[in-house]
């Protein structure tokens, strides 16, 4: 069998979106770039991974690479912070308990929106702020996101694997006090970063005609659509165990669309909206 380093870019295209999307896309062989949408139509989450420390000159590298990503009017509304401390890093991780790899990824990073500087910046330069609402929160939100998809795709250009955690927001005030974050600063997503110690597996995901639209929005067919997605994805990375049974029971079948509804069917962090207003954010 050829493994994925011996197959052409154009084969490795063609491999790992058979397996998201259940369908062939044709990709050109002198396609420009055809190295980097590789990389990118093999990504997948790492949480498993060598013990091999990341140079600090490599860490720093990524970082100038994420915050090279576009930024809303050029307000640079994005901070990293690295959790280097393994004390500070343990006590975050007591609040995920179900999330280890926090505590064994070589290194672990915060992506925070920042909204703070350009308050800073509006009084020291005698302007008052005058965007008092959802959007600004929104922006440094955003940002925060965009810089962390920058990160991952540098590292895994660098030959690292990564994780999002999203969980940080479920100990929110935790990570907000371990951070010292101040108001106007907030976590968005964590990252888990280091060299693989596993190739992981590509996550199948929703039909592009489900998710990509043309002129306006569609949802022909979307039950159905869902459904033979259930099936495609259990038949290629089924679930390992079902989400809350005590309440819901042991479902003969358990596909994507079943999980998330159970996941959504009850509260989650329904306390972070009131977090980002003691940081300042009115949300109106």
């Amino acid at each position: 069998m050829t493994s994925t380093a011996e197959k052409s870019p154009q084969e490795q295209i063609a491999a790992a979106l058979r397996i998201r999307y259940g369908t062939d896309f044709p990709v050109a062989p002198d396609q420009t770039g055809i190295d980097g949408l590789a990389r990118i139509a093999n990504h997948r989450s790492i949480r498993r991974y060598r013990p091999d420390p990341l140079a600090p000159d490599l860490l720093r590298l990524l970082c100038a690479c994420a915050l090279s990503a576009p930024t809303k009017s050029d307000l640079q509304q994005a901070d990293i912070i690295h959790v280097a401390d393994p004390d500070r890093r343990q006590r975050i991780v007591a609040h995920l308990p179900d999330m280890a790899w926090i505590a064994d990824a070589p290194a672990f990073l915060v992506f925070c929106g920042n909204n703070r500087r350009i308050r800073h910046i509006g009084g020291w330069r005698g302007k008052p702020f005058a965007n008092e609402h959802l959007d600004h929160f929104m922006n440094a939100a955003v940002d925060a996101g965009i810089a962390m998809m920058n990160f991952i795709s540098a590292a895994e250009a660098a030959g690292l694997g990564t994780c999002p955690i999203s969980g940080i927001r479920n100990a929110v005030d935790t990570v907000s006090r371990e951070l010292e974050l101040p108001e106007g600063v907030f976590p968005v997503a964590g990252l888990c970063v280091g060299y693989p110690a596993s190739a992981g597996h590509i996550s199948p995901r929703l039909p592009l005609e489900v998710t990509v639209h043309t002129d306006r929005y569609d949802e022909t067919g979307l039950r159905e659509k869902v459904d033979a997605y259930d099936r495609r994805r259990h038949d290629n990375h089924p679930y390992g165990k079902q989400r809350r049974t005590a309440l819901f029971g042991t479902a003969e079948f358990y596909g994507w669309s079943e999980d998330k509804a159970r996941q959504y069917a009850e509260p989650e962090r329904a306390d972070f909206g009131a977090y980002i207003r003691r940081q300042g954010f009115s949300l109106k």
